[in-house]
């Protein structure tokens, strides 16, 4: 067995989104990225897993689900608007047929993608009875993988580092989400972006948990750098191990000289969603609808007619590159370090979304194994109170390595009212404490929108441009929801009607407990 050890963490995230459509009503473009999602990556995850435990390979690896990502696979709303959209997609794809006919090369590709999406449908409402949060806990059960947990709404936590009620209410909703999705304790907890700061680690380790993984810099800048670099596992001053990202891992596949680059890889961004006349879109939008994915996409990086033999091949050479790489690291690493490992973060988006070919990918990487096993973090902790202390230095994996995009002139105007926002809730969770009926329901609701509003995502789409709009209705509406919990318990009166639509559409965490936020005695 290799004393060189590989840990590859894919981090699954994905903002929330819900609406109750009315009859007749498509859902809006801010499912775009759901849909595709479970399209592209989550239900071919999920078969990837099974087949390779079909095939004997072992290759595990974790993965880290959030509460809201989990919330909305769960939700069965949402299943059901998913199978419908799948069948618009698979009507648009027969009509597509007839009108690419005569292009053999198109043609290939639009038979070759509605078969993906005729299977998804079979796959998703037959195989997996639309339940994928169900096989990747069998998944968990059988150690073919390990989940981690993450905070409630995916907040940035240094934004609120001197409000420990609001960490406490973050790290305790994404632990119980955790309990309640997959049966377990969670030993690994996935920061927000990564983001640390001083004190976290005291969070983290009051309610049970062993282990989390920083950004590189959150070791090689640290006053008490460990000789080990981000070769070995530390720990902070109450035994929370720490591992660091390698980041010179994630900036192949996302650098300025990224895999996903390739000229012969899939241009995700041209879908015919957009590129063709309403006319031509049947009945996949309406003409006063906004545009949305489709999933046909007929070109290359390199703006000629998508080659998919040669894409893929491209993909598992990239893949054997990446582990090249990794190893030729931990060989050098052995010189000066027994036994190295390295944890590798790759973005869920990447496999499949962002990355056509990027399933294919991973799982050559899987596969191929290279000269080091693959390993989870939680496996490379053998003896925690015997390993290094540290005291991290404050970083992030966003932004220049210090999250500066999730607070900057395009965004900060958000945190002022969330912050605010955090103090009332704080308030109202000592004021009532012992609240039940229709003040308890206003009171959970409250601590509801409050952290959807700190929903991280928000501000980084926002800052990127994607879909600024609606991240910004969504945050807007979250603070109006707050602001009129808050108005109803100072004046007593309360709208029942506003308060069940509301609680009926963002139905998330029905295990909430607005107590939460309370101060700790």
């Amino acid at each position: 067995m290799s004393s060189k050890k590989l840990g590859i963490v894919v981090a699954a995230h994905l903002p929330y989104v819900r609406h109750l459509c009315e009859e007749g009503e498509l859902p809006g473009p801010e499912y775009d990225l759901l849909f595709t999602s479970i399209s592209q990556t989550y239900l071919p995850l999920v078969n990837l897993i099974k087949k390779l435990e079909e095939e004997g390979v072992k290759s595990k690896f974790s993965i880290v689900m959030t509460p809201t990502l989990c919330a909305m696979l769960d939700d069965t709303e949402i299943q059901n608007q998913y199978v419908e959209w799948l069948d618009r997609c698979i009507a648009l794809g027969q009509k597509e047929i007839e009108r690419v006919g005569k292009d053999s090369a198109k043609l290939k590709i639009a038979q070759d993608t509605l078969k993906k999406l005729q299977q998804n449908k079979e796959d998703f409402t037959q195989k997996y009875n639309c339940n994928l949060l169900k096989q990747f806990a069998e998944f968990a059960r059988k150690e073919l993988i390990e989940i981690l947990a993450s905070c409630g709404s995916y907040a940035f936590l240094p934004h609120y580092a001197d409000l420990p009620e609001v960490l406490n209410a973050q790290v305790e909703t994404g632990i119980i989400s955790h309990r309640n999705y997959f049966g377990i304790a969670p030993d690994g907890f996935w920061l927000p972006y990564q983001g640390y700061t001083n004190g976290l680690e005291r969070v983290l380790r009051s309610y049970g948990i062993l282990y989390t993984v920083l950004d590189s810099r959150g070791l090689l800048f640290a006053e008490d750098a460990p000789q080990t670099g981000i070769f070995a596992p530390v720990r902070t001053w109450n035994s929370l191990v720490i591992f660091a990202n390698d980041s010179k891992a994630c900036s192949e596949i996302t650098g300025k000289n990224a895999f996903l680059l390739n000229k012969v890889y899939k241009n995700q961004n041209r879908d015919i969603g957009f590129e063709l006349e309403i006319n031509e879109l049947g009945d996949f939008v309406k003409p006063d609808s906004p545009r949305t994915n489709s999933l046909f996409r007929y070109w290359s990086n390199s703006e000629e007619i998508y080659d998919e033999q040669a894409a893929l091949l491209q993909a598992r050479k990239d893949a054997e590159l990446y582990l090249k790489n990794r190893n030729e690291t931990l060989v050098e690493a052995e010189k000066s370090v027994n036994a190295p490992s390295l944890i590798c973060k790759i973005d869920a988006r990447f496999l499949g979304g962002d990355w056509a070919e990027g399933m294919e990918f991973f799982e050559t990487l899987l596969r191929k194994n290279a000269d080091s096993e693959f390993v989870t973090p939680n496996e490379l902790i053998e003896e925690q109170f015997k390993l290094t202390k540290v005291t991290p230095y404050p970083s992030a994996a966003c932004g220049m390595g210090y999250g500066e995009d999730l607070l900057d002139s395009t965004n900060s105007w958000m945190l002022r009212y969330t912050r605010k926002m955090c103090e009332r809730m704080v308030d109202l969770s000592d004021r009532f404490k012992d609240e039940t009926g229709l003040k308890a329901r206003l009171l959970i609701l409250g601590a509801k929108e409050l952290m959807l509003s700190q929903s991280a995502e928000l501000s980084k789409m926002i800052h990127d441009g994607d879909l600024p709009d609606w991240a910004k209705n969504s945050f807007t509406q979250s603070v109006k929801n707050f602001t009129t919990v808050f108005d109803s318990l100072g004046t007593n009166l309360v709208s029942t009607e506003w308060l069940t639509v509301l609680e009926k559409e963002h139905n998330l965490f029905p295990w909430m407990n607005y107590r939460i936020f309370s101060r700790k005695m």
